[in-house]
């Protein structure tokens, strides 16, 4: 099948060059000069660098060239573009199926994605891919197993079956809030863990952060209508595992540079792609109070993307909290 691949940064390459073997691939960027680069250069150094793109993969920055004759859209910005792509979708592809791999809430409403895609297009056939996976390692042909989550049961197996391979192992899942929101929040207490690690706070306390972390999780998700066993899952304890403590994770390294002193722009600037766990932090503990789900956790995130306080005074502020039934 054709796959429209929209987003061409590192994780909509890897996705690229993953599907190329068994699919027609369209990768689509916003900007024309990156589109021309890719192609001058065989490859997407600005941001997965190092990874010969298959002659086959189309490169472009026409939506319209990308969408014709696809069976199916992957989109692949960051949570800040869910939104225009989706548009753009309805306008030039109505009633085309599609996927997204954004991880995060939407700025200023607290949406989940599958809310916006609800609030954008209706009732479509669509899901989300998601789970334990960096970019890099995918890219390489390395094992990975993630999971497609749609409310539409049928449609998560049809598409899991179809982009299956035998290196990238795609599980089914009807639990679509519940691997939305652990991919979300699990990038927040990679920040989290990032800082416990920057101040050298030992392995007890990021099994512990790890552990209450996962705690924080499973009750904001249950709040918004999840299944409590979704989050022992590839897209809960998976996805948090690989973001808390792998090294090649953004969010994280977010986090060790905050422990270092350095201030978030600085950090944002350096760092070259998105780190979804920044904005998502903010949504998640305004949705969280609204709800009444206690996430000191988040709540202390918030506070030190805020600058409202340091890293070394949260630690206090966390292990001072009244003692209580685990």
């Amino acid at each position: 099948m054709k796959i429209a691949i929209l987003g061409a940064g590192a994780w909509g390459t890897a996705l690229a060059l993953s599907f190329a073997p068994r699919h027609r691939i369209a990768l689509w960027t916003l900007d024309p000069a990156h589109a021309a680069a890719m192609a001058a250069d065989g490859e997407n150094r600005q941001f997965l660098p190092g990874h010969p793109l298959p002659a086959g993969i189309g490169i472009g920055a026409e939506t319209a060239a990308a969408l014709a004759d696809a069976d199916l859209a992957l989109i692949a910005t960051p949570m800040a573009g869910l939104r225009p792509t989706l548009e753009t979708l309805g306008r030039q592809a109505p009633g085309l199926p599609f996927v997204w791999v954004c991880k995060g809430l939407e700025a200023d409403t607290g949406l989940l994605p599958h809310q916006v895609v609800q609030q954008t297009l209706g009732d479509v056939r669509c899901g989300a891919l998601t789970g334990p996976s960096f970019a890099e390692e995918v890219a390489r042909g390395q094992p990975t197993a993630v999971a497609l989550a749609s409310r539409d049961a049928d449609f998560a197996r049809e598409c899991a079956d179809r982009l299956h391979g035998p290196r990238l192992r795609i599980y089914a899942n009807d639990d679509l809030v519940g691997a939305e929101v652990g991919g979300a929040v699990k990038n927040v207490l990679a920040i989290a863990t990032g800082i416990c690690d920057g101040l050298g706070l030992g392995l007890n306390a990021r099994a512990a952060l790890l552990t209450r972390g996962l705690a924080e999780i499973t009750r904001f998700g249950i709040a918004l209508g999840a299944r409590r066993e979704t989050f022992m899952g590839l897209t809960g304890l998976g996805d948090l595992i690989l973001t808390c403590t792998g090294d090649l994770s953004r969010n994280r390294r977010v986090g060790l540079a905050l422990a270092s002193g350095k201030p978030l722009d600085t950090i944002t600037r350096e760092l070259g792609h998105v780190a979804e766990g920044v904005p998502t932090a903010r949504e998640v503990g305004r949705r969280a109070r609204e709800l009444g789900v206690e996430m000191p956790i988040t709540d202390a995130v918030c506070d030190i993307l805020a600058g409202c306080i340091g890293p070394a005074e949260v630690v206090d502020r966390l292990m001072s909290r009244e003692t209580k039934a685990e």
